[in-house]
């Protein structure tokens, strides 16, 4: 195992901790909008974690949600209910980042909060299990 990727992986993974922290304060100060946006980015810097394993990134998030689904959801490593928390979080963070008339509820910031640490768990877990012999 390449120690470089090892080390992007685990960088990748505490940031995406640190966002779920920050999504968790922001809630707390009933910043519903920027804590759904903090949640969405712990989820996506933790699919990025796992895909440094792969090499493979991308400079467009829907590239990164693409290969996440066609690797990792259609060939069964990960359950489907992931990639629903992945493109729930995405569209979320999205309406409440662009659209103007959109208000990102307590019940929505809530449960993205809960979406995150769920993905964080599950893709910890995921790399735990398949690399961690390897390092």
């Amino acid at each position: 195992m390449d120690n470089t990727i090892k080390s992007l992986s685990e960088y990748r993974l505490s940031k995406s901790k640190s966002d779920l922290e920050a999504a968790k304060i922001l809630f707390q100060s009933n910043l519903y909008a920027q804590s759904v946006n903090r949640s969405y980015y712990s989820i996506f810097h933790a699919v990025r974690a796992m895909l440094a394993f792969d090499r493979f990134d991308s400079k467009k998030h829907s590239g990164i949600i693409a290969y996440f689904n066609e690797h990792y959801i259609k060939t069964g490593f990960i359950e489907k209910e992931y990639s629903v928390y992945l493109m729930s979080a995405e569209r979320i963070r999205t309406e409440s980042d662009y659209d103007d008339l959109f208000v990102a509820s307590k019940d929505q910031a809530e449960k993205q909060i809960e979406n995150a640490k769920k993905f964080i768990m599950r893709i910890s877990s995921f790399i735990k299990e398949k690399y961690s012999s390897s390092v």
